[in-house]
């Protein structure tokens, strides 16, 4: 896929979408949700902060100086030297640099309102040319790579190459190319890699033009061991107004007991194993990112392992298999982000998400991040063990599913809106799922539980941390805004488990679906699904409310629905405001629990769905 900008604007293109974000996202009312932005970086002018040790860093700077604005020394340089508490100080400017280890806990800004940028890459300029419009040069910072075991080859194999696991990148004029199985399918927007000898090819002329191909695999790694000659501090780094961009593999790794892995390795397996929260997630604590754009990383922009850990105002843009990945770290907040286009190279059987937050992760907040153009990736998804979650305020748009939670236990998603999602919500074999007053826009929603169990899973432990197969109940569905178009096709919200299960697992997911307000065009498409109930699939459809309860005592007695609607819904859903147009006849406002209205700031009543009504 193929950025509209180069990536020397990222900061200006950051800024621009969050001006954006804030004209077509905002409220009339300061109770409504989302917030509107802004969203992503904000452009600040940094004073020196107070630090024991500030070193000043540029570009062109000496690896003996001294570390003054007079004086700069260089990135590297300042990497090794600094304690806790000291600061580095970026001047602006493009620093082709990576690997940089750092186990301190220090602060890393620039200098006023300058502008560094992080580059994984190295210019090529030495361009062999051969026949049919095809160049190629010598690299020696190759980083061939190859699908972890557990991908599926054989279910797999026939759509996605091997070739796009690989983790090199080629840049023309900040463009990124994408790889091909041979020279000769390179055409002008793609590049082949030949290892054996040594070799990348681009099928665009490299005359008078930056070509631009992966040096380095990481930009900064927080080891938990010691490095420099120092032992870990076990604090966070406060990394601030950065760009990083173009690194094979991630720009941050965050190290938790487990060294970091080669990518031929899982990652993810810290901790192994069922774990209480008190065993990982202390290695590293406190770690900050603000006003940061990571971009173009052939994998993820970052592994973050540690408790407490805070990304605000960041761009996480154009990524592989996952953008931000959480694991194995409690009490995390990720707050007014612009998260977009995961998964450009279409990799298939990887699971990507633009977010992940993994393997037994308690109380991680995602709260007002705009996360846009996911076409081939899931928006945010908690996976694996994962305890009390919180998904509120976001704007999400474009995604497979705009959040997923799976195998974990407990989340409050509130206040959310969603628009054209394949999912809007998917909740798979977890429990204690209360999903309260979202506004989805031609996005299901799914809660569905299935066999899978601890025992001979194709991830082994996975299941073990996450409930059982009887215990994936008590999901609250209450107070949801779902509207459709005539497009739009099977229920709008489904309760579904494998037929497998039937007659096995008896008890309902739910402990309460009331008051949902259920719009859409059109006619002859069933409204919700539901299982169990008694026959061969334990799956029921219902074309209206009323069938709904007549089946399934207990639900919806104050829901609304109104199908074959063609009037107005939204304020203007072209400028991407979801505000009610009116209030639907008949359609209320419902009580807001205590704790709902603590975490969202609302009043004591509030209408189904994220957003007030327009005045």
């Amino acid at each position: 896929m193929t950025s509209p900008f180069p990536a020397r604007g990222l900061r200006r293109c950051a800024f621009v979408l969050s001006l954006l974000a804030a004209q077509f996202l905002s409220a009339p009312l300061a109770s409504a949700q989302p917030s509107g932005g802004p969203y992503g970086p904000i452009p600040q002018r940094y004073a020196l902060p107070k630090a024991a040790h500030v070193y000043i860093v540029a570009p062109d700077g000496k690896a003996d100086a001294a570390g003054s604005l007079a004086e700069p020394t260089s990135l590297e340089s300042a990497i090794a030297r600094v304690v806790t508490n000291d600061a580095i100080v970026m001047r602006g400017g493009t620093y082709r640099t990576g690997g940089l280890q750092l186990n301190q806990g220090i602060t890393i800004q620039p200098y006023l309102d300058e502008t560094p940028v992080l580059k994984g890459t190295r210019v090529a300029t030495d361009w062999e040319p051969l026949p049919n419009n095809v160049w190629r040069t010598k690299w020696s910072t190759l980083f061939p790579a190859a699908p972890l075991g557990w991908w599926r080859a054989e279910r797999e194999g026939m759509l996605t190459p091997l070739h796009r696991f690989n983790n090199d990148r080629v840049f023309v004029d900040g463009e990124p190319l994408h790889s091909a199985g041979w020279p000769g399918e390179v055409g002008s927007k793609g590049f082949f890699v030949d290892y054996a000898k040594g070799y990348v090819y681009i099928g665009v002329n490299p005359a008078g033009r930056t070509v631009e191909i992966t040096a380095h695999d990481v930009a900064l790694h927080r080891p938990s061991r010691a490095v420099n000659g120092r032992p870990s501090d076990r604090k966070g780094f406060t990394l601030r107004g950065v760009t990083l961009t173009q690194y094979a593999y991630r720009a941050i790794d965050i190290e938790g007991k487990k060294p970091a892995v080669p990518v031929s390795e899982e990652p993810t397996d810290d901790p192994v194993g069922p774990s209480p929260e008190a065993d990982h997630g202390k290695e590293v604590v406190g770690t900050t990112l603000e006003n940061v754009t990571i971009t173009y990383c052939s994998r993820v922009a970052g592994y973050f392992r540690g408790d407490k850990l805070v990304i605000r105002n960041s761009l996480i843009s154009d990524t592989s298999t996952e953008g931000i990945y959480v694991i194995g770290s409690s009490d995390v907040l990720l707050e007014r982000n612009i998260i977009r286009r995961n998964n450009v190279e279409k990799l298939t059987g990887y699971y990507p998400s633009a977010v992940k937050i993994f393997n037994q992760s308690y109380r991680v907040t995602v709260r007002d991040n705009l996360i846009v153009e996911q076409p081939n990736s899931n928006g945010v998804w908690y996976d694996v063990g994962n305890v009390d979650g919180v998904f509120v305020n976001n704007y999400v748009e474009g995604a497979m599913a705009g959040l997923f939670f799976e195998i974990s236990k407990g989340i409050t998603v509130a206040g959310n809106v969603f628009v054209n999602n394949q999912q809007g919500i998917r909740i798979l074999n977890s429990s204690g799922a209360k999903v309260l007053h979202n506004t989805f826009v031609d996005s299901q929603v799914l809660i569905d539980r299935n066999e899978r169990s601890a025992q001979g899973d194709h991830f082994g432990w996975h299941p073990q941390t996450g409930p059982d197969v009887n215990d994936r109940v008590g999901h609250v569905f209450e107070g949801n805004l779902l509207v459709a178009g005539a497009g739009l096709k099977g229920p709008l919200l489904r309760f579904e488990q494998s037929p497998v299960t039937c007659g096995k697992v008896t008890q309902a997911m739910t402990n309460r679906v009331d008051g949902n307000v259920y719009i859409r065009a059109g006619s002859g498409q069933p409204l919700i699904s539901w299982a169990p109930v008694p026959g061969a699939n334990c799956l029921a459809t219902f074309a209206s409310l009323d069938a709904f309860r007549q089946t399934v005592p207990g639900v919806e007695a104050t829901g609304r629905s109104l199908p074959g609607y063609d009037g107005a819904v939204f304020s203007s859903p072209e400028l991407r405001r979801f505000e009610l147009a009116r209030v639907p006849e008949g359609v209320q406002p419902l009580p807001v629990a205590p704790e709902l209205r603590k975490l969202l700031g609302w009043d004591a009543t509030h209408l189904p769905g994220a957003l007030p009504a327009a005045r």
